[in-house]
């Protein structure tokens, strides 16, 4: 029925002309009361979905701006609150408004008056000038309903005693052992800056026959005694009634303050009962005891007490700064870490000795030979080949990432190249010292089509290993480095650096699907041993075995394997007979 009332008697586009309306709404010279019924109906008229902050916004965004600026210090919260305000701001704006009149009248009201009349209006005469001086107007805001033109109070600021003609005594800080808990205070200062004005006022005093260190901080409302200093004092406690925290400006400094205690010497009660002045040029306060101003001077901060040093011979980071930029020369001795080569047992010595050929000291730096499986880098069809820059880096770094690349180049495993496509190199850094080169694969990995290789789980390798007592580790040295990129492939691995464009011939890391071909290589080749007396895990090669008669069989039989297809481990890094 609703609908079809509008339908019949309300024009077509009553809802926008509505809406028009309400936007378009402003006080003028309205009053306030005739703006707000107005801004009510129009905004029941439109049935606005609106949340109370949005609603008490477009009621302040309609008012006269000089009314605006006024409410918005308010920040009311609806629109009722919002109405209230306003209507206090507008009846206080009357009363100022008829109080300036009158005064303005009374000022001129007696025509006859010569030079009184003239002086009481704001117009002085000096011969034949006459300078009028603009009326000094006072503005009252009245916060409340019941305003009296008659009858109101000016608030003057206070005037504080000179304190000339009474007796000053200087006071400075007590002297004795001072309880210092911690240094503070420590912003850096100029040469030539005085200390008085660029710091906060700190000085002691006695609590309890002791002498403790004060600060006095203007802007705190609180009077604050540490935890340790109640401790060592001696003070009694008692749980405070009303639990507060204090916070400084930097976050996560709060101090959760759960306890008071009575102590003889207390600022805010001074302050307040014997009327204190800050002197904020000399950084002093003062106040009148018994006809005798005393002044309260600052101190310079007490450096805390030095820790006796215990005798050792390792220096700390503060000490070697402070040692490197006093002495022309320092000798630095850096302990390093030896690694040693795990003892070979005597029963393992001969066999070693036979197959010497398969623990070489370094790779030969001849290609490795081509196999059945080579590393194959399929890129998605359609796709932009990456091209990115060389990163910028010291001489230092240049010189060192120049020499890994000539010796790649001379070991056979990398070539230069005229590659669409490459990738970026630099250096990252080891525990031990050194600085690999590292290529920065990650464009091209993002276009390469993944294998579904499967990686072996470490549970299911554990489970083939039970009943063995005998362990082997062979750890093949370089493994990566000894399987070819497929023929036709080695553009894909291009990669930069300042010094030209270089391309791989062997399986570099950081490449995609470089497990899963260095998995498929190991299966191939140990398969008639895996599941029977070695597990293959990546690079690692662990031969178990129930007995040493048996565990000598299986290590020939594996090395063997090695030599035949020409896989390399390295020495340092194998374990025999554990």
């Amino acid at each position: 029925m609703k609908k079809h009332l509008k339908t019949a008697f309300l024009p077509y586009n009553f809802q926008r002309l509505m809406y028009q309306k309400l936007q378009n709404l402003r006080q003028g010279s309205k009053s306030v009361d005739d703006y707000t019924t107005k801004c009510f109906q129009l905004i029941a008229r439109n049935e606005i979905q609106e949340t109370e902050v949005q609603l008490v916004t477009r009621y302040i965004g309609g008012l006269r701006v000089s009314i605006q600026d006024t409410v918005n210090l308010f920040d009311p919260v609806s629109l009722s609150a919002a109405h209230q305000k306003v209507l206090q701001i507008e009846k206080q704006r009357r009363c100022t408004s008829s109080f300036s009149n009158s005064a303005t009248a009374g000022a001129s009201g007696s025509g006859s008056s010569g030079v009184e009349n003239k002086a009481a209006s704001g117009t002085v005469s000096r011969g034949r000038q006459t300078v009028e001086r603009p009326l000094q107007r006072r503005h009252f805001f009245v916060d409340t309903d019941d305003f009296v033109d008659e009858e109101f109070e000016v608030m003057v600021d206070p005037v504080y005693g000179s304190g000339e003609g009474l007796e000053e005594e200087v006071a400075s800080g007590d002297t004795g052992v001072a309880l210092v808990l911690r240094r503070d205070c420590l912003t850096p200062k100029a040469a030539d800056e005085n200390w008085m004005r660029s710091n906060i006022f700190q000085s002691t005093c006695t609590i309890l026959g002791k002498v403790c260190r004060f600060f006095i901080d203007a802007g705190s409302c609180e009077n604050i005694i540490s935890t340790e200093t109640v401790q060592k004092l001696g003070i009694q406690t008692e749980k405070h009634p009303k639990l507060y925290k204090l916070a400084w400006l930097k976050k996560g400094g709060e101090v959760s303050v759960s306890f008071r205690a009575l102590v003889l010497f207390s600022w805010q009660t001074l302050q307040f009962n014997r009327k204190v002045m800050q002197d904020g040029r000399n950084n002093t306060y003062s106040f009148v005891l018994e006809s005798v101003k005393i002044v309260l001077q600052p101190s310079r901060g007490v450096d805390a007490t030095k820790p006796v040093e215990s005798n050792t011979n390792l220096l700390s980071l503060a000490k070697f700064e402070e040692e490197m930029q006093t002495t022309e020369t320092v000798y630095v001795l850096i302990g390093k870490e030896k690694v040693e080569e795990p003892p070979v047992p005597a029963s393992v010595t001969p066999l070693l000795a036979e197959f010497a050929d398969v623990f070489p000291d370094d790779l030969s730096s001849a290609l490795p030979q081509l196999r059945d499986i080579h590393h194959h880098i399929n890129l998605e069809p359609g796709v932009a080949l990456p091209n990115r820059p060389h990163y910028r880096i010291s001489p230092t770094e240049l010189e060192e990432l120049r020499r890994q690349v000539e010796d790649l180049v001379a070991k056979g495993h990398v070539c230069e190249s005229m590659s669409p496509c490459a990738v970026s190199t630099l250096l990252t850094p080891k525990k031990d010292g050194t600085f690999p080169m590292c290529v920065d694969s990650r464009a091209i990995n993002k276009i390469t089509v993944r294998y579904r290789f499967p990686i072996p789980q470490l549970d299911d390798l554990l489970d083939q290993i039970s009943g063995a007592t005998v362990f082997t580790k062979l750890d093949l040295k370089s493994g990566y480095h000894q399987i070819r990129i497929r023929v036709g492939d080695e553009w894909k691995t291009a990669f930069k650096t300042r010094e030209g464009l270089y391309e791989w011939l062997v399986m570099p890391f950081g490449l995609s699907n470089t497990l899963s071909t260095f998995m498929r290589v190991m299966n191939q080749e140990l398969r008639p041993f895996i599941g029977k007396f070695v597990v293959v895990y990546f690079d690692y090669i662990l031969i178990y075995s129930a007995n040493v008669e048996v565990y000598l069989q299986h290590l020939r039989e594996v090395l063997c394997v090695l030599r035949r297809d020409s896989l390399f481990a390295s020495r340092k890094k194998c374990a025999f007979l554990t």
